[in-house]
């Protein structure tokens, strides 16, 4: 009953919180529109993995991380500069492209490795998992033994596949539809990592 419990919570709680645009989910969209929906749903794939780890992390550092304001400090600084460099990279990335390239839509399971390095660099999905675990043992009495953090971190990767699976899906039925978004995909990349970078350093010093 307590895996069941922890498992829906966890996997609804990751399934809404990937619904506003970020860094993967907008990965995801992208690779869909150049390179095809497979490739798309390889990126959500290797995406996904990466939350398995990313979750089994947060859950063993819960109570450490959420009662350690350094600690919460030093992953919202890491996540500045990373955010800094990938709004410079699309930037830079979206100036010297002077015309719409042509994409392969053949599936590359390279994309798998794409969506993996993406989840890596976004690094706020920790300290998001991190508050679910928290949240779930407020009480102090749930005890996480090796089955609730499997059925934690599965819940948090499910929920984050399906919602990027819905972005998958979305962006591969109105592909025909989406040619402004190609031609400006990296300019909108590099203003999603703005304003990434300034919501972390509200976060940094107002929180």
């Amino acid at each position: 009953m307590e895996e069941t419990k922890i498992f829906l919570i966890t996997y609804f709680a990751a399934l809404l919180g990937v619904i506003p645009p970020g860094l993967v989910n907008m990965t995801v969209a992208k690779t869909c529109v150049e390179h095809g929906k497979k490739n798309g749903l390889y990126v959500a794939l290797g995406a996904s993995i990466i939350v398995v780890f990313q979750a089994f992390i947060a859950i063993i550092l819960a109570k450490y991380i959420f009662d350690n304001p350094f600690v919460r400090n030093i992953l919202l600084r890491t996540g500045l500069v990373i955010f800094i460099f990938l709004t410079i990279y699309f930037y830079v990335k979206a100036r010297s492209r002077s015309h719409i390239e042509s994409h392969s839509k053949k599936a590359n399971s390279n994309s798998i490795f794409k969506g993996m390095l993406v989840a890596v660099l976004n690094v706020f999905p920790i300290p998001f998992f991190v508050a679910i675990g928290a949240a779930l043992n407020v009480a102090g009495n749930v005890e996480y033994h090796w089955s609730l953090m499997l059925v934690f971190v599965l819940g948090a990767s499910l929920g984050t596949f399906t919602t990027l699976y819905f972005y998958v899906f979305s962006f591969w039925k109105i592909e025909d539809k989406t040619t402004l978004f190609t031609r400006y995909s990296n300019y909108f990349m590099a203003g999603l990592m703005l304003i990434l970078v300034i919501i972390t350093l509200v976060r940094i010093f107002y929180y």
